[in-house]
């Protein structure tokens, strides 16, 4: 979501003021850092940046933060670094340009609706693109930050999803990425009257017809919202990838409780055993969350129970972190660090080993690849159906094609392979 705000963001200077991207710094005239505030340690990674951006940019060189962080620090962001010329919150991205002129200017609303903005057109890859379906967020998990920096949540409107696809087909893209906080929470609320998808099934059928569009993926989808219509699309639509983030974040059922996610270990144990019954070769990510308060051994075994029984292809794993504006910051039973740590190290351990065992398997078969991304040394790269990712002896000619390749090596995140 923060690379579909950046494009936007550069979509819109492309437009109106006329800047061009660098990769030297001393050349800049502009820095804009596009920020997260979803764990603690981007917040303070964030002012060692503005540090360094101080000491090496140019004269007269301006500084902009935007995104979560820029939404929930505000002007405390210029207080603590008076060289910061801008802040721009992350619903305010279409205001970028009414922002960078004006010494200290803040634009941090978060009920700002940008649902029908018509941003200026900019990819960072032209085959692989994605498209903003929701912004903001309606859930209350007691975790997170994101309903407070990002407000509440508002769905686009079906026909300018379309249109937005169409447009990015016609100028050569392959494959769809939907975006949204919860993607199949889709049409819970409008900005403006909406007469084509009411909700996240209907907008995959209506994607799905968009011609020359071949793949179709989206992030990321709410295990509670996972019914069983919206299964089988996804099982038989031969548009949607067969890969699916279901986000768990814990296994326990008391600790989900806890955490306000609306569902039990139970109700994700029977969609992830649904998904792979109806599609064996699913591939499956998750997220998980280790020392939430009050995490006690045997709700961390249920998590480990949860990753046997489903056997994430990649998990995204972390260290509870306390945020701002959150309740769970306030409970009294934090988890020591050593505790989480100890956890984490044992979650990630078991999954390293299941991760492996996943890739190994994929040795011998052969899988069709979307090429999209030119390497050195003579090798192209792109992603299979399921999200994999593989490297093969080719040239640009490959790039936005789809193949067959044959996997001949594995490693713990990316496969070798050779064209058949």
């Amino acid at each position: 979501m923060n690379v579909r705000d950046s494009e936007h963001i550069i979509a819109e200077l492309n437009k109106k003021e006329p800047y061009e991207l660098t990769q030297k710094l001393n050349e800049a005239d502009l820095i804009i850092i596009n920020t997260c505030s979803v764990r603690e340690k981007p917040v303070s990674k964030l002012f060692s940046e503005i540090g360094v951006f101080k000491k090496h940019k140019k004269e007269g060189a301006k500084i902009g933060v935007a995104g979560c962080t820029a939404s929930h620090l505000g002007k405390e962001i210029i207080k603590r670094a008076p060289v910061v010329d801008f802040v721009l919150g992350a619903r305010n991205v279409s205001k970028i340009t009414q922002v960078i002129d004006k010494k200290h200017a803040i634009e941090i609303d978060t009920s700002y609706d940008e649902s029908t903005y018509d941003f200026g057109d900019y990819r960072s890859n032209p085959y692989r693109v994605m498209v903003n379906i929701s912004i903001g967020c309606d859930k209350k998990c007691t975790f997170c930050i994101v309903p407070t920096t990002r407000g509440e949540e508002i769905s686009i409107p079906s026909s300018l999803i379309v249109q937005e696809v169409q447009k990015a087909v016609n100028g050569g893209a392959k494959e769809v990425t939907l975006l949204g906080q919860n993607v199949n929470n889709y049409g819970r609320r409008f900005g403006i009257e909406q007469n084509g998808a009411k909700n996240f099934t209907e907008l995959l059928r209506e994607v799905s017809k968009v011609e020359g569009l071949e793949r179709i993926r989206f992030a990321s989808p709410h295990p509670l919202h996972m019914d069983d219509e919206f299964l089988e699309e996804f099982a038989s639509n031969p548009k949607i990838c067969k890969q699916i983030h279901v986000p768990l974040q814990s296994g326990s059922s008391k600790i989900l409780k806890e955490m306000k996610r609306g569902y039990s270990k139970e109700w994700f144990l029977n969609r992830c055993e649904k998904i792979r019954k109806m599609v064996p070769n699913v591939a499956i990510s998750s997220d998980i969350i280790v020392g939430f308060p009050g995490e006690s051994e045997e709700d961390f075994a249920d998590t480990m129970d949860v990753l046997e029984k489903v056997r994430f292809d990649t998990l995204f794993s972390f260290i509870y972190s306390p945020r701002p504006h959150t309740p769970a910051a306030a409970y009294e039973n934090q988890i020591d660090r050593a505790v989480a740590s100890k956890r984490l190290q044992t979650l990630q351990a078991r999954h390293k080993e299941i991760q492996r065992a996943s890739m190994d398997a994929q040795v011998g078969k052969i899988s069709q690849v979307l090429f999209d991304d030119l390497k050195s040394e003579g090798k192209i790269a792109g992603r299979t159906d399921e999200g994999r990712l593989v490297l093969i002896k080719g040239s640009e000619e490959l790039l936005g094609k789809i193949a067959n390749v044959k996997i001949t090596k594995a490693y713990l995140t990316q496969l070798e392979g050779e064209l058949v």
